[in-house]
């Protein structure tokens, strides 16, 4: 049993068909079912018990040993994990460091200590998307629980108010009494955990102490018997741990490559994602051919059209459905899934009004317009809206590394698809970093060189946005601001003119998308001196400003506030 499972209530007959409590139980019932099915999936093992029974005919005691299913104990939590790898990280940190110092005067280091980085990168993202994918039925089951505790509250507070009906008109009494039984249960579901558990840690605490000490008792005997022979086997394992520590480098890496790859492939087949790519584009072309045929099968007088292109990135569709169900799937387990993207993406508004005309002969008659919009969302965008920050993480990689599947998707036959791209890598010139506050900005943004744009992200593990990127790096800096985005940016900020702009000044766009607000800054980055910004793009890299395309979209260089 789960240690924090909740009570299914029991109801006479006549309260099951009381018409003010019906829609209640029902709802208290479902939530149990939906607790004991997220239950079921939490995984199970096998525990050995010792039973012991008197057979009647002999009066003779046997032991027998028989194995009962248990829910298997989640994995350490996130928090402890943290805490218990703070060391490791430590280290690690300091080892970086030291490099840092030296790479300077040697290219070969300095490239090679940057591939490192990102392979640790990768492996931190990989690792956990990897662990939030073995806790996930730990954490469907306890919203399951949290869920049947509100409606058993719920259903026993409605209970109370049939047998009380006065309370039923003084909203501070209902309150009070709610918040009462709120507080009873939760001490009736403590104490009937306490009296499950106490005895039975009592007796294993016992148990541990006195099998302790008889192993202790017995393996000091066993050395004492055979001191000689224990230190030949101690000099043998220093040999041993000698010769390993130098493979150790080794078995680390091929580790580290195993975690990557598990944890940034696709876990559903090809047949699964390119059935879901095609009944996706499917939906497309159905729009499309509604348009294209909408004069032909509709009976207007003029037609006004304002669409949106269609189409979209199908790794981006691959990453969001695998995030979003933490899993391997099938086309028909999606199929719910693929229709809700697709009326999340595209919306359609048609228009009519009529207006009163005349003809030659100055008679009226009624004359129809019609106006079709399409609006596309962008299907890069809905992750933030469908995704918890752990699903935004396990989206962030398989974006970063399309899955382990560059080639599941040829441009050749899917258009919009993404590639892979390489950053650009740029030497801001040493005059620059004398100033030790760019000096900071400009560490803390190298560290993301290479990550993945994602819409609305703004951590290391959701990887970022153009304003999540900033935003980030100016808080890990000298400031603390707190998220904003492009034109919250550009409000704290104080417009210098070019010919003024220095390393550390911010950099603003304005149309690089179809933004709500068409006018508003659409796009930032960190201006670093001699006509060059580090900026999100796709991915976060290096560009310079002296291209047509961000000439053209060019807004304004703007200074922070003194720190």
């Amino acid at each position: 049993m789960s240690r924090d499972k909740q009570p299914r209530l029991q109801f006479t007959d006549a309260e099951r068909g009381d018409p003010r409590l019906k829609e209640h139980i029902r709802r208290a019932d479902k939530a149990a079912n939906q607790a004991d099915a997220a239950r079921k999936k939490i995984p199970k093992q096998k525990k050995p018990v010792k039973q012991r029974t008197v057979d009647p005919a002999t009066g003779k005691a046997k032991t027998r040993l028989r194995f009962e299913e248990v829910d298997k104990p989640a994995p350490v939590s996130k928090l402890s994990h943290a805490v218990t790898s703070a060391p490791v990280h430590t280290a690690v940190g300091t080892v970086h460091r030291k490099i840092s110092e030296a790479e300077q005067d040697n290219v070969g280091v300095e490239s090679a200590h940057r591939l490192e980085e990102s392979a640790e990168g990768g492996v931190r993202l990989a690792a956990y998307s990897y662990r939030s994918q073995k806790l996930r039925p730990y954490r469907e089951a306890a919203k399951a629980e949290q869920k049947l505790e509100k409606a058993n509250v719920n259903a026993l507070y409605q209970k109370h108010i049939r047998q009380n009906p006065q309370l039923a008109s003084n909203p501070v009494s209902r309150w009070q009494q709610k918040r009462a039984i709120k507080k009873q249960y939760a001490a009736a579901k403590r104490a009937e955990q306490s009296a499950g558990s106490a005895v039975k840690t009592a007796e294993n605490t016992a148990k541990a102490a006195k099998k302790a000490t008889e192993e202790t008792r017995k393996t000091a005997g066993f050395l004492w018997r055979h001191k000689k022979g224990f230190l030949i086997v101690i000099a043998l394992f220093l040999i041993v741990s000698i010769f390993l520590n130098g493979m150790s480098s080794c078995s680390m890496l091929a580790e580290g490559v195993m975690s990557v790859l598990g944890g940034s492939t696709h876990p559903s087949s090809d047949e699964a994602m390119l059935g879901a790519e095609a009944a996706y584009a499917g939906m497309e072309n159905e729009l499309q051919s509604y348009l294209d045929s909408y004069e032909s099968t509709h009976d207007y007088d003029e037609y006004s059209y304002d669409l949106d292109e269609i189409g979209h990135d199908p790794y981006v569709l691959m990453a969001l459905l695998n995030a979003y169900h933490q899993g391997g799937w099938t086309l028909e387990q999606v199929q719910g899934t693929l229709e809700m993207l697709f009326e999340r993406q595209y919306t359609l508004t048609e228009t009519v009004t009529v207006e009163t005309r005349y003809d030659d002969d100055d008679e009226p008659y009624e004359y129809s317009i019609c106006t079709v919009t399409l609006d596309n969302f962008d299907l890069s965008h809905l992750p933030v809206y469908l995704l918890d920050e752990e699903g935004m993480n396990i989206y962030a990689v398989y974006i970063a590394t399309l899955g382990n599947r560059p080639d599941l998707f040829p441009a050749s036959e899917y258009p919009n698809v993404s590639q892979r791209q390489d950053y650009l890598d740029y030497d801001v010139p040493p005059e620059a970093l004398e100033d030790e506050v760019f000096a900071a900005m400009l560490a803390e943004a190298e560290k993301y060189l290479g990550y993945p744009y994602v819409w609305g992200g703004s951590s290391p593990s959701t990887s970022f946005d153009c304003s999540g990127f900033v935003s980030w790096v100016i808080n890990h800096s000298s400031w603390k601001y707190g998220r904003l985005g492009a034109q919250g940016l550009c409000n704290i900020c104080t417009p210098v003119s070019p010919a003024n702009a220095r390393p550390g000044d911010l950099v603003f766009f304005k149309y690089t998308y179809d933004a709500p607000n068409p006018d508003g800054v659409t796009h930032c980055g960190i201006y670093v001196g001699n006509g060059m910004m580090i900026h999100c793009g796709s991915p976060i890299s290096y560009a310079t400003l002296n291209t047509s395309y961000w000439q053209a979209h060019f807004y304004c260089y703007g200074r922070l506030p003194e720190p």
